[in-house]
């Protein structure tokens, strides 16, 4: 396998020569490694993931070293991307056939940072000889939603695919899940290494419900015995990887292909330069109704996030910030307590307006500050108020809005997507 770094001098040793992070960015001097992932039936292997490591013999070897000493110093998104040029490198020269998927590792602060010049070159050979899978958290969509959302767009832009990593480390990934639409949906190895409980079977439960509905393929991490296989095709998954089946190391010399591709599903567009009501006002019946009437609706929504069996995440808009009262503030600072991700859409609302709400500004002159929107999209649940001021005068209560109540899932996932599209991160999040 090559490396992107340069051959390390016979006179110079890997520890001297390397004595900063910022050396091992600056060099290039990470390499990829490579674990095989299974189809758990048959043993066929369909795939592998790269893993980086920094320069043998070096304390940077240690990926975790090495990535939170780039995040210190400020370079991790750079160093994401220096990873991701080694697994596609190492993945070329040893010729790694098209229908061999190729997963890698994406971190959520590199999203929305541009690629070194550098290594453009090797990022267009990648996009066209490779299958890449890329892997995101949750964390991603928490942090910073419309760049996540971005980039999963640019990645199927290629034909690559996207798989969700560490599902069920976190109650929040169930519910983040239908936003990324994965192709793979990646078990977090303590689901099949530990005895199967109330929350195992929620996470299967909702894994399980999300791959019914969008045809994804469920992957096991850290399959380490038999037993853990079974556990692992109980839970429902179909593909696996871990020591049962081989460590990380060089790719093989001889890289069979598989009889079965990975298969990757069909995009989702992103509904761009769009606001919910727009989204739903040609797909649904429109009615009209009082400020006064539509408060019970909104609220009962909110309610349902906060006593629904999984975190939900909860996106609204206000139209301005006047509407956006104390009390309203009280509510949703009291829904971050319990949901993936709780958002407050307005003109002049800011981007953090309490607590840990996250906020996005609207322009007057946009449409989006005529509506006023309640999402509300669980693993199992979705729903939706979504309303458009029809620009009454008078008291506030009195003022009439066109409005839809939703329930079809796909139509409140679009809604929601429009909105998270307007979330990014703040510098403080950075």
């Amino acid at each position: 396998m090559t490396t992107l770094a340069a051959a390390v001098p016979p006179s110079s040793s890997p520890t001297s020569r390397y004595g900063s992070v910022h050396d091992v960015v600056d060099a290039r001097a990470v390499v990829a490694v490579y674990q095989p992932l299974v189809d758990l039936v048959t043993g066929e292997v369909l795939g592998y993931e790269a893993l980086a490591r920094g320069p043998r013999g070096t304390r940077w070897e240690s990926p975790d070293v090495l990535f939170d000493a780039a995040r210190a110093a400020g370079r991790l998104a750079e160093l994401d991307w220096v990873c991701r040029a080694a697994a596609f490198r190492g993945a070329l020269d040893a010729g790694l056939p098209a229908d061999l998927s190729l997963f890698v590792n994406t971190e959520p602060e590199a999203l929305g940072s541009p690629c070194p010049p550098d290594l453009l070159e090797l990022m267009g050979e990648a996009e066209r000889s490779l299958r890449v899978v890329s892997e995101m958290t949750e964390r991603a969509l928490t942090r910073d939603p419309a760049a996540l959302l971005a980039a999963v767009e640019r990645a199927r832009a290629v034909g690559w695919g996207v798989a969700m990593d560490d599902v069920g480390v976190e109650p929040a990934s169930l519910a983040l899940m239908p936003f990324v639409h994965p192709d793979v949906v990646k078990l977090d190895m303590h689901l099949v290494q530990q005895p199967a409980d109330d929350a195992t079977s929620a996470t299967a439960s909702a894994i399980l419900a999300q791959a019914e509905r969008t045809g994804a393929r469920v992957l096991a991490e850290g399959i380490e015995t038999d037993l853990h296989r079974q556990r692992a095709l109980a839970l429902g998954a179909t593909m696996g990887q871990g020591w049962l089946f081989g460590r990380p190391g060089p790719l093989p010399r001889q890289l069979r292909r598989p009889r079965e591709v990975v298969r990757l599903l069909r995009p989702q567009p992103l509904p761009h330069g769009t606001t919910p009501f727009g989204l739903v006002a040609g797909r649904a019946d429109v009615r009209t109704a009082s400020k006064k009437l539509l408060l019970p609706m909104s609220k009962h929504l909110e309610r349902r996030a906060m006593t629904d069996g999984e975190p939900p995440v909860v996106l609204s808009t206000f139209q301005s910030r006047e509407h956006f009262t104390a009390r309203s503030a009280g509510r949703y600072a009291r829904l971050t307590r319990r949901c993936a991700l709780v958002a407050a859409l307005g003109v002049g609302i800011g981007t953090r307006p309490v607590g840990e709400v996250r906020g996005a500004e609207v322009a007057a002159d946009d449409a989006l500050a005529r509506e006023w929107d309640v999402v509300v999209v669980g693993p199992h649940y979705a729903a939706a108020l979504l309303a458009r001021d029809q620009g009454d005068v008078g008291p506030d209560g009195a003022r009439r809005f066109s409005f839809v109540v939703t329930h079809d899932r796909d139509l409140v996932l679009q809604a929601a997507r429009a909105l998270l599209l307007r979330v990014v991160a703040t510098d403080a999040e950075g």
